[in-house]
């Protein structure tokens, strides 16, 4: 690519998107979109594969097509265009005449520099010939996987696109997508006919995201445990069938949560009512089939639970990556059990062609091996697709993490295990043999005189589902398989070795969902009570423009406020995700946010720390040890009894980061006196809030007192109220 035009595009990323450079494949892709030469983009979810068509389509001559398999995510994708300045429409099935007429009529006048149309509607001959006069730059197909019946997605009518060549010759086609293996990529390729090809592959790994398999042994029990990590965050919890999407939905709302279903047995008025309060954050988590999320570009999703186990690996890596996409920490949870495999393979008995149930088969398979499996989650995925993680340790999964511990004596263990599969002649399955191995003394065991067994409660002292992963583990190592119709467990070859002392499996003890700790590394440096107020204000302006909040400024966006506090355009202009647009049209309102908020707690502004870079996707080195915890070094000095103000000018930190390890502190040594803190006229005053508005959220307590004590400070006496209160109720 000429350096004018990769200065020109990286121009326009800046002032429209406010962003300061290109991200991994970006510029690439881009420069094939310059060039006019036909592309395949591989880019994952979050990676930035709508600005490789967006940027090239305002910086050349003439209107762009995409095409977009869904109305949701073409208005989205509008929304956030004009949002920044960007002249861009759709053509769809929900609109009046008027509204085409209008689209229509800017089409003519050559006012438009991208146009989102669906396939049907695109390919009718009527709409070719319309848009054949229109001055069409170039062709971008988005979620192009549904053109291969190999795809997790496939959709019939893509596959016709292929005429786009022959209807516009001397237009570009590129297609992009977030997840195709290398049989999907090269059907894409011929099913659109552009055999002259460049084809560009990213990482497959998304970084930011953290991912945990469990074992599902009390479903409503362990989405609560994972949910109470993302409060008040926005996510998404999938099921396989609608009655367990309503289900789901009506149990954790009786648990105090907020949530909305979403599935294909609701009508369309249902489905959007709810779509529209999960985009709008009206309501925080939607439970759903995986119907919902393909239009969904909502960036804030901060966790993704799979409360039973998705159809592929390519399925899991689509709908997982509907998290994070700001770029910014998020949390991926998967809750198994041997029948959702099952499940699986009932919905697709129905498939005449052999060849895809085959595939179909094979991919379920691939999806339980990652579930049973004991190393890194990161590792498994991007070898799905081809590719290897850079790094041994991605810090960033359950194993990784060291959520999985090695048992003391795996080679004594897994003789247990296979012991009691040979003793009961191989001819029962997992369930069975695990409640042999507890030393159940339930009617069919005692039947088959199995109570007897030398092996019989080995295991009394494991929880049910522990044994039950062990066996887990032992099937995707390959000592053990399942055979006949009842996968009854059998000894391999390599179980007969172990047996014989001769070979040695990993066996890892799991531990429950609620001892994962979410990732902090991206709130460093951000004030959380002043994106809080930012958030609030998101909101208020989102209603006024009627959009979605993230499309008025993403999280990361409001981090970086809360980061560097701008008091001036100047330093405003340093912001991620601030362009040109959105500085004249909320840089005032922004700016006196932070202004009213700074002054109202003494907090000082413009501070000059660069933004760190986005989560590890952008660049971020993965290390194959724990972030070094800094907690010591402020607990010592709470030990000796200083202020807050001492320690913060001891340690050079902010008033507000030292309450929060102040807090920490309390609660890991169950402290309710904080005389040497806090003055007891002042615990009273912030007490007396509690009574009157709670202590869910420090923001009410602050409002009630009328900005008399800071945050900080409201902060510790609640967390010290909430341990008086443990401790009064574990007396009575």
């Amino acid at each position: 690519m000429h350096e004018s035009t990769a200065s020109s595009l990286l121009a326009n990323l800046k002032q429209y998107w406010g962003y300061p450079g290109f991200r991994p494949l970006q510029r690439e892709a881009m420069s094939l979109v310059m060039s006019d030469r036909d592309s395949l983009v591989v880019l994952p979810t979050g990676g930035g594969k709508s600005l490789c068509y967006q940027v090239p389509a305002i910086s050349r001559d003439g209107m762009a097509l995409i095409v977009s398999p869904l109305i949701s995510l073409m208005k989205d994708q509008v929304d956030s265009l004009h949002s920044v300045g960007v002249s861009a429409a759709c053509i769809n099935s929900m609109q009046t005449a008027q509204n085409k007429r209008d689209v229509a009529g800017q089409i003519r006048r050559h006012e438009l520099k991208l146009l989102y149309i669906a396939p049907e509607r695109l390919l009718q001959p009527q709409t070719i010939e319309f848009l054949q006069g229109a001055g069409v730059s170039f062709i971008a197909i988005d979620e192009a996987h549904c053109i291969s019946q190999w795809g997790h997605d496939f959709r019939p009518e893509y596959r016709q696109l292929r005429c786009l060549k022959t209807a516009f010759p001397g237009a570009a086609v590129h297609g992009y997508t977030a997840t195709a293996t290398e049989q999907v990529r090269k059907d894409i390729v011929e099913q659109l006919g552009i055999a002259d090809v460049e084809i560009l592959v990213g990482s497959f790994d998304r970084p930011n995201l953290q991912y945990r398999v469990e074992r599902r042994t009390d479903p409503i029990g362990q989405l609560q445990r994972i949910l109470q990590r993302h409060k008040g965050e926005s996510g998404i919890v999938y099921c396989i069938s609608r009655k367990n999407v309503d289900s789901t939905s009506d149990s954790l709302n009786r648990l105090g949560f907020k949530t909305l279903p979403y599935h294909a047995g609701m009508s369309d008025e249902g489905r959007r009512k709810n779509q529209d309060a999960f985009i709008d954050e009206d309501v925080n988590i939607i439970v759903a089939t995986v119907a919902f999320g393909m239009g969904i570009d909502k960036s804030n999703v901060r966790f993704v639970i799979h409360a039973e186990m998705p159809r592929s690996l390519e399925n899991y890596q689509q709908e997982s990556g509907r998290a994070g996409r700001d770029g910014l920490e998020a949390e991926c949870c998967l809750l198994y059990a041997a029948k959702d495999a099952d499940t699986w393979e009932y919905l697709m008995k129905d498939t005449e062609d052999p060849a895809v149930r085959q595939t179909g088969q094979r991919a379920v398979s691939a999806m339980q091996q990652y579930c049973v499996s004991t190393r890194c989650r990161h590792q498994q995925l991007v070898e799905h697709f081809g590719q290897t993680l850079q790094h041994e340790n991605c810090g960033a999964c359950d194993f990784c993490l060291n959520e999985m511990q090695p048992v003391e004596d795996p080679s004594i263990l897994g003789q247990k295990l296979l012991s009691c599969v040979v003793r009961q002649g191989e001819r029962f399955g997992a369930a069975y043999t695990t409640q042999v191995l507890r030393g159940s003394k339930g009617k069919r065991i005692i039947e088959n005189g199995h109570d007897k067994l030398s092996t019989w409660g080995l295991l009394k002292d494991e929880p049910e589902p522990q044994v039950r992963n062990w066996f887990d583990q032992l099937l995707s190592q390959g000592f053990l398989r399942q055979v006949g119709e009842y996968n009854c467990l059998e000894v391999t070859p390599l179980g007969r070795q172990l047996l014989k002392g001769q070979a040695t499996p990993m066996l890892l003890r799991m531990q429950v969902a609620d001892s994962a700790q979410p990732v902090e590394d991206q709130w460093e440096g951000v004030d959380r009570n002043l994106f809080d107020e930012l958030r609030g204000m998101r909101n208020r302006l989102a209603v006024q423009k009627q959009v979605p909040p993230y499309i008025i400024f993403s999280d990361a966006t409001l981090r970086d406020l809360a980061r560097q506090r701008p008091s001036n355009v100047g330093v405003l202009t340093r912001i991620h995700g601030i362009g040109t647009q959105k500085q004249k049209e909320f840089g005032a309102v922004v700016l006196h946010t932070i202004k009213e908020w700074c002054h109202a707690h003494n907090v000082a502004m413009n501070i000059e720390t660069p933004s760190p870079v986005l989560a590890r996707s952008a660049g971020k080195s993965r290390s194959s040890q724990p972030r070094e915890s800094t907690s010591g070094e402020y607990y010592d000095l709470f030990e000796q009894g200083l202020s807050l103000e001492d320690v913060a000018n001891q340690l050079d930190r902010a008033l507000d980061t030292v309450s929060k390890y102040l807090g920490e502190y309390l609660k890991a040594h169950q402290i309710s006196d904080i005389d040497a803190w806090i003055t007891p006229k002042l615990q009273k005053l912030v007490q007396q809030a509690i009574s009157k508005v709670g202590c869910e959220r420090l923001k009410p307590i602050f409002e009630h007192l009328e900005s008399q004590v800071d945050y900080a400070r409201i902060r510790i006496v609640v967390i010290a109220w909430e341990i008086e209160q443990s401790n009064v109720a574990d007396d009575e």
